[in-house]
C-alpha cells in the first residue's frame, strides 16, 4: 500500500524515460545475426559452465564455515601399540634422500615395532648416497630397508605396491621424498586408528620455504586452500576426500581390501582412495597436525607437478565416476565426487573461453552495455570471485596476519590462469586415453633464502608451452587495448589478469631453464 504511493505500478514502468530507453534499445539490438550466435552461444555455454563449478566453491566455503568447529578426535587409545612400516617412495633424490631417512628415522616410536621402507626407484646416484645412509642408519639400530627397483614399473604406485609385499607393518605411513615428518608424528596420529572403520588417516601440509620467493608463495596459499577448504568441507560433511599421496597413514587391511595400489591414472593415491571409501572405510582428516614439505621453486617443476594432478584427477574421474554415480552412495556424496574428480575440466574451457573473448566483447559493445551488466557480469562473479573467498576464508583460518597475505590474491588468480595452457594439455590427454609417464617434481633442499637451485640437476625442458603462453599473453594485451579504446574501462583489471598470468608463466619457464643450462655450463 505505501509503496504504491512511491512507485508507478509494473505495467507503466516502461513508460518511465530510463526504462524505456533500456527496453527500446535491447529490442532494437535483440536481432542477433548468425556470426553474433556463432560466438555468444559457445561463449556463454563456456562461461555458464565455469560459473557453476564457481559456486560450488563458494558451497565448499560454507560447508567448511558451517563444520569448522568440527573436530576428530580418537575414539580410545590403543591398549597394545600395532607394527608400523613406514615407506620412503624415491626416484632420482640426491639432494633430500638423506633428509628424508633421517627424519624418518627420528621418529618417535618402539623401535621393535617401526619398519622403514626406502623405495628407491632412482637410475643416478642417488642409488649410492641411499644405500650409505641406510646402511649408517641400520648400524645404529633402525630396522631400515633399501629396497631398489631396477625399472620403474608402476612408478610410484609401483613402488608402494612392491614395498608392501615385504611390510610388516599393520599400519603403513607415506611420506615422499620433499616431506619431514615431525618425531612425533606417530604418537599423535596412530591412536585414531582404535576405530576399527577407519581406514585412512591425513594430515595438513606446511611448507619449510614458503618465504623463498613470490612462486613459492603461491603455491603455500594454493595447497592452503585444498586442505583447509576442500579437505576440511568434505571431511566434516559426510563426503568422501582423498589421501594426498604423503603424510598420511593407511590401514593395510584398508589398501588391500580395496583392491590395492593400481597405477593406471597419474594420481593413484586419490584412485585408491575413492575405491577404499567406496568399500566402506572410514578417513579423516586432521588438520591441526601438520607435516612440512619442500614447494617447487622452479617453474617447470610446478607446471609438471600440477599438469600431472590435472591430468591424474580426470584419469580418476574417467575410470571411477561411472561406478560411483550408479552406486547406493547419498547424493551428496556422489555430486562433491563429481565436482572434484571434473573440476580441472575447466582448463580446456578457459583457453577457449580465451580465444572467444575478443569477438564477444566485439559483439556485446555492439549490443549495449545492458546484456553485459545483466548476463556476463554475474556469470563472470561466479566463475572468478569465487576463487578470491575461497582462498582467503583459507588464509584467515590459518595466519594471525592474514590481511597482509591478500596482497597475493590477484597474483594468484593470475597464475591459476596462467597454468590453464599446461594443465588444458594434460586434461585433454587424459580425455584421449593418452598415456603419459609419472613425472616427478624434482627437490633441492631448499629451506631458505640462502639455498640455491639453479646450478643443480634434475631442471625440467620447457617444450613449446612458454611460447603458446606468451602468445596468449599478446593476444589479451591486443584485448585491453581494445577495450581501452572503447572505453570499455571496467574490464581492464579483469583482462590484466590474463595478461600477466599467461607472460608470467612463459617469462618463467623460460628464464628459469635459461638460467639453469648457464650456470651449468659455468660449473663444468
Amino acid at each position: 500500500m505505501f509503496m504504491s504511493l512511491i512507485l508507478p505500478p509494473v505495467s507503466h514502468w516502461y513508460q518511465l524515460p530510463v526504462f524505456r530507453d533500456i527496453w527500446n534499445l535491447n529490442y532494437q539490438q535483440s536481432h542477433l545475426t548468425g556470426f553474433d550466435l556463432f560466438i555468444l552461444v559457445p561463449y556463454l555455454s563456456i562461461l555458464t559452465i565455469l560459473a557453476v563449478y564457481g559456486i560450488h566453491r563458494y558451497h565448499l566455503v560454507f560447508l567448511y564455515l558451517k563444520n569448522k568447529h568440527k573436530i576428530a578426535l580418537p575414539k580410545g587409545t590403543l591398549a597394545v601399540k600395532p607394527r608400523v612400516t613406514i615407506q620412503l617412495p624415491i626416484y632420482n633424490e640426491m639432494y633430500v634422500v638423506e633428509r628424508l631417512v633421517e627424519a624418518a628415522c627420528q621418529v618417535r616410536y618402539p623401535r621393535e615395532l617401526l619398519e622403514i621402507q626406502l623405495l628407491d626407484d632412482s637410475t643416478d646416484g642417488t642409488v649410492d648416497i641411499a644405500a650409505a645412509c641406510v646402511a649408517r642408519h641400520r648400524e645404529l639400530g633402525f630396522d631400515i630397508q633399501h629396497i631398489h627397483r631396477s625399472n620403474r614399473q608402476g612408478f610410484k604406485a609401483g613402488a608402494l605396491e612392491n614395498g608392501l609385499k615385504f611390510a610388516t607393518g599393520e599400519f603403513i605411513a607415506i611420506f615422499d621424498a620433499d616431506f619431514i615428518p615431525a618425531p612425533g608424528f606417530l604418537e599423535e596420529v596412530i591412536d585414531y586408528f582404535s576405530d576399527p572403520e577407519v581406514g585412512m588417516i591425513q594430515t595438513r601440509w606446511g611448507h619449510i620455504n614458503r618465504e623463498y620467493s613470490l612462486l613459492t608463495r603461491i603455491e603455500s596459499i594454493l595447497l592452503d586452500g585444498h586442505f583447509v577448504i576442500e579437505h576440511g568441507a568434505r571431511h566434516f560433511s559426510g563426503r568422501f576426500f582423498n589421501f594426498n599421496g604423503t603424510a598420511g597413514i593407511w590401514r593395510r587391511r584398508a589398501i588391500e581390501t580395496a583392491g590395492g595400489w593400481q597405477h593406471d591414472t597419474l594420481t593413484e593415491d586419490t584412485d585408491l582412495s575413492y575405491r577404499a571409501q567406496m568399500a566402506g572405510w572410514n578417513f579423516l582428516y586432521l588438520p591441526h597436525i601438520v607435516c612440512p614439505a619442500e614447494l617447487p621453486v622452479e617453474m617447470n617443476s610446478f607446471k609438471a607437478q600440477q599438469s600431472r594432478w590435472a591430468k591424474g584427477l580426470i584419469q580418476t574421474a574417467i575410470k571411477l565416476l561411472p561406478r560411483i554415480l550408479a552406486s547406493d552412495l547419498p547424493w551428496k556424496i556422489k555430486i562433491e565426487a563429481f565436482f572434484h574428480l571434473t573440476a580441472n575440466i575447466s582448463y580446456p574451457l578457459m583457453i577457449a573461453l580465451s580465444f572467444l573473448l575478443l569477438p564477444a566483447m566485439i559483439v556485446r559493445m555492439g549490443q549495449g552495455w545492458f546484456q553485459m551488466l545483466s548476463i556476463d557480469l554475474p556469470l563472470w562473479l561466479a566463475s572468478t570471485a569465487s576463487v578470491s573467498m575461497f582462498y582467503l576464508v583459507a588464509q584467515r583460518e590459518l595466519y594471525p596476519d592474514w590481511r597482509m597475505r591478500m596482497k597475493y590474491l590477484p597474483f594468484l588468480m593470475s597464475v591459476g590462469i596462467g597454468l590453464s595452457v599446461s594443465n588444458s594439455k594434460a586434461v585433454m590427454e587424459a580425455l584421449f586415453g593418452i598415456k603419459s609417464g609419472f613425472v616427478r617434481t624434482p627437490k633441492y633442499h631448499i629451506e631458505s633464502k640462502k639455498d640455491h637451485w639453479a646450478s643443480k640437476v634434475y631442471q625440467r625442458r620447457t617444450g613449446v608451452l612458454p611460447i603458446l603462453e606468451l602468445l596468449l599473453g599478446l593476444y589479451f594485451l591486443r584485448i585491453v587495448y581494445y577495450a581501452i579504446v572503447n572505453q570499455n574501462y571496467p574490464t581492464i583489471p579483469f583482462l590484466m589478469l590474463f595478461v600477466v598470468g599467461f607472460t608470467y608463466m612463459g617469462l618463467m619457464s623460460l628464464l628459469h631453464v635459461s638460467l639453469h643450462r648457464w650456470l651449468r655450463s659455468l660449473s663444468q
